[in-house]
Parts: structure tokens; sequence; C-alpha cells
């Protein structure tokens, strides 16, 4: 889980390429590769890997990182999908309606 979470991070910070910013912004709405399936591969398999590391250290306290980090990206992509649905209008919520989180 943790090899996999980490390759597919990689992945879809590759193909979010110059659009990638810490604080939401709007500068280009990626929809293509991995982005086509899922609006934040970042955070879920950020979190895959993050369990993948928490079940490699067979340390169950670490476990509650994993579960502090779900709702944070839960709320990180809520602020992002928000920014975006402001700039991008329709075109964000129909790309919204054809993916998962």
């Amino acid at each position: 889980m943790l090899i996999v979470g980490l390759a597919v991070v990689t992945l879809a910070r590759f193909q979010l390429a110059d659009s990638f910013s810490i604080t939401p912004r709007a500068t280009k709405l990626v929809t293509h590769g991995i982005y086509s399936r899922i609006r934040n591969p970042v955070y879920v398999f950020s979190a895959i890997a993050l369990f993948g590391f928490v079940l490699y250290l067979d340390l169950p306290y670490f476990f509650w990182a994993f579960l502090i980090l779900i709702p944070v990206q839960i709320l990180r992509a809520r602020a992002e999908s928000r920014v975006l649905e402001q700039h991008f209008g329709d075109e964000y919520r129909r790309y919204k309606s054809t993916t998962w989180f």
C-alpha cells in the first residue's frame, strides 16, 4: 500500500504539473490522466500511502495520524472545490459530476 500510494501520488503530482499549489488556486482545470477518474488523487493516495506506512511500522498508535489525516484531506478538497467552482463554473460542475472525490 505504501509503495502503490507513493507511486500514484507521484504520478498525480506529475500530471498536475504547474497547477500544483499549497493553497487552493484556480490556474487550470486538470482533467486528464488519473484526474479523469478522481478529482483529488494526491489526497486519496497519500492517505493510502500513510496507511501502508502505519501497517509497515506495525505501531497501532500511528493509526491516529491516519484518522486525523482523513478529515483534513476532506476539508482541503472541499476548499479547493469551492475555488474551482467559482473560477470554472459549469465546466467544473460537469467534471465533478463524472469523477469521484
